[in-house]
C-alpha cells in the first residue's frame, strides 16, 4: 500500500512541480507570488515578502512559513510548495541562522528581530 501511496505522491510532484521557486532555507527574505480565489473566481495576483521561519520538506506535502512585520503586528503565512496557486518564490535576502525553525522571532521586535545578511559570492569561470 505504502508504495502505491509513494507512486501517486511522486507523480503529483512532477506534475506540480514548480521551476519558478528559488533555492531558500529559515532566515532568507522571500518573496512569494500567489493567486488568491474567492468561492471558485479569479481574483487577483498577491504577493508576500517576508523572513521564512520554518520549512517543512516532506514530499508532496512540503511548505514553508514566511512572517513579515506589519503596522507593528506580525503577520504569519504558510505555502505549500506544490500548489497549484503558487507562481513563484524568489530570495530577496539571504540570512545568516544557526536553527532551522525560528519561532523564537515572534517574541521579538524592533532591532531585536533582524537576521544579519550572508553574502553569497558566485565563482565565474
Amino acid at each position: 500500500m505504502t508504495n502505491l501511496l509513494d507512486t501517486f505522491n511522486k507523480e503529483q510532484m512532477a506534475k506540480l512541480k514548480n521551476d519558478n521557486i528559488d533555492n531558500f532555507r529559515s532566515g532568507d527574505t522571500v518573496s512569494v507570488d500567489f493567486e488568491v480565489y474567492d468561492n471558485g473566481v479569479y481574483i487577483r495576483n498577491q504577493t508576500f515578502e517576508g523572513v521564512c521561519i520554518a520549512k517543512r520538506n516532506r514530499g508532496l506535502h512540503s511548505s514553508f512559513t514566511l512572517r513579515k512585520i506589519s503596522f507593528n503586528e506580525g503577520v504569519e503565512r504558510s505555502f505549500e510548495f506544490y500548489s497549484p496557486y503558487l507562481k513563484s518564490a524568489r530570495v530577496k535576502r539571504y540570512g545568516i541562522v544557526r536553527r532551522a525553525k525560528l519561532y523564537y522571532l515572534r517574541k521579538l521586535k524592533g532591532k531585536a528581530a533582524r537576521i544579519p545578511e550572508r553574502k553569497i559570492t558566485i565563482n565565474k569561470k
